[in-house]
């Protein structure tokens, strides 16, 4: 029997975020955009849903980024959107900061 993989995955330094931009890490191949907000870190995948566009060069007001290429808005809390033209959610990651490192779980 195989079990959900559980572990949380090391990928990046605390002190690497600043609130208000988003940087690109790819843990395992995949393409994940880290966004540090007052109440903590996020991790969103890095592309949007409507276009092949990077979400971590996008503009972050309040909890949401706005991808560069057409507005779409997403939640980096959830992935939801927002503002269209965007109509699919986009995927997020649990996120944990311990000793000044920032970890994804990647399950």
């Amino acid at each position: 029997m195989s079990f959900p993989k559980t572990e949380w995955t090391d990928v990046a330094a605390e002190a690497d975020l600043f609130e208000g931009a988003g940087i690109a890490v790819t843990p395992e191949g995949q393409d994940i955009a880290l966004f540090k907000l007052e109440d903590g870190v996020f991790a969103i995948n890095n592309l949007c849903t409507h276009g092949n566009v990077k979400l971590c060069d996008g503009f972050v007001e309040g909890d949401h980024v706005e991808c560069p290429f057409h507005q779409a808005q997403f939640s980096l809390r959830d992935g939801s959107v927002a503002c269209g033209p965007a109509t699919e959610p986009a995927k997020t990651w649990p996120v944990k900061v311990e000793g000044g490192r920032v970890f994804i779980q990647l399950a």
